[in-house]
C-alpha cells in the first residue's frame, strides 16, 4: 500500500498507466472508445463494446469527438454493464436519478448527431426480463472487442460480486463463467455508492441489480479499466490490489490477472491522486481549527 507509484508497474500482473489528472483520464477512455470504432469502420467491421455507468464523466468528452468527427455508429453495438433493480427485481424507472439508463439515454444517445446511425436498440442494458439476451447476442455478434469499466470499492468489475453465504461457497472458475443474473447490493456498495451518488443517504439507494456476467467481460479481446477516485479516494486500496494481489474472489478485480496475456490485453489506467501511496493517518480536526 506504501510503494511509490514509481515501482508500480514493476510489479503490477497487468498493464498500468498512471495519468496526471482526471481530466486527462476521461479524455484517455472517451478518445479510446472513438478510435475503436473508428478503426473498425475503417476494417469493415462491426464495433461491439461493454461500457459502464461508473466511471460517467467520459460520455460528454465522447459525444463531442462522435460529433466534431462525424463518426458512423452504423455499425456499433454498446452493451452497458448493469441497471439498478427495485426489491421485485424490475427496472428502476429510465427518469429515476439513479437508472443508468436514463442516464445514457439522455448525456449519450440523445445527443449524437441523427446522422451518425446509432439506434436505440444498439443501447444494450442487461434485462431482469430477459436474461440471456446479452449473452446471446455477444454472442452472435462474435464477442466484445473491448470491455472498458470501472473499479469498485472492493475490487468488482460491474456488479459482479461473488455469490458466498454461509452455507454456498463458489470457486475462481464457477465466477468467472458467470452470465448476466440478478443481484443483491451487498453492504459495501450501499455504503460506497451512497457516499458517492447520493450524500450518504443508502435508505434510497435501489437494493437491487443487473449485471452482466464476468464470463463476456474476461472473452473481450482487451479490458481496459478507468480508475479515478476524486475527493472521495475510495479506489486507493482497491487500485493497488487489482493489480498486485495473487487472484482472489474476495477483490474480483485481481481475477483480470487470469485473462490471457493480461500484461499486454488488461490495462489499468489512474491518475495520480488514486495511484499515490496510502498514508494512515487519522482525519480529524481539533476544536481550534473548526
Amino acid at each position: 500500500m506504501a510503494m511509490q507509484i514509481e515501482e508500480i508497474k514493476d510489479w503490477a500482473n497487468v498493464g498500468v498507466r498512471i495519468v496526471e489528472n482526471t481530466d486527462i483520464l476521461y479524455h484517455e477512455m472517451a478518445r479510446s472508445i472513438a478510435n475503436i470504432i473508428i478503426n473498425n469502420n475503417s476494417n469493415g467491421k462491426n464495433t461491439k463494446i461493454i461500457l459502464p455507468v461508473g466511471p460517467s464523466s467520459q460520455y460528454s468528452i465522447l459525444v463531442s469527438i462522435i460529433n466534431r468527427e462525424k463518426i458512423n455508429l452504423k455499425n456499433t453495438w454498446l452493451f452497458f454493464m448493469d441497471e439498478y433493480l427495485d426489491w421485485e427485481s424490475r427496472w428502476i424507472p429510465e427518469n429515476h436519478p439513479m437508472s443508468f439508463r436514463g442516464f445514457i439515454y439522455k448525456n449519450l444517445f440523445a445527443l449524437v448527431d441523427s446522422s451518425s446511425g446509432l439506434k436505440k436498440e444498439q443501447i444494450i442494458f442487461p434485462d431482469p426480463a430477459d436474461l440471456n439476451y446479452n449473452d446471446k447476442k455477444i454472442g452472435e455478434l462474435g464477442g466484445i472487442d473491448t470491455c472498458f469499466g470501472g473499479l469498485g470499492y472492493h475490487g468488482h468489475i460491474a456488479f459482479n460480486e461473488p455469490y458466498n453465504t454461509y452455507y454456498s461457497r463458489m470457486t475462481i472458475e464457477q465466477f468467472l463463467n458467470s452470465k448476466t443474473r440478478i443481484v443483491d447490493l451487498n453492504s459495501d456498495t450501499f455504503v460506497i455508492n451512497s457516499l458517492s451518488s447520493i450524500g450518504g443517504n443508502c435508505y434510497d439507494l435501489p437494493p437491487k441489480a443487473v449485471t452482466l456476467g464476468m464470463k463476456p467481460i474476461m472473452e473481450a479481446k482487451k479490458i481496459e479499466i478507468y480508475c479515478g477516485s476524486g475527493h472521495l479516494r475510495w479506489q486507493h486500496a482497491s487500485f493497488r490490489l487489482a493489480l498486485m494481489h495473487p487472484p482472489t474472489l474476495d477483490r474480483p478485480g485481481t481475477l483480470l490477472q487470469l485473462h490471457d496475456n493480461p500484461k499486454e490485453n488488461v490495462l489499468f489506467i489512474a491518475d495520480k491522486v488514486t495511484a499515490q501511496p496510502i498514508e494512515m493517518k487519522l482525519h480529524c480536526k481539533s476544536v481550534l481549527e473548526n
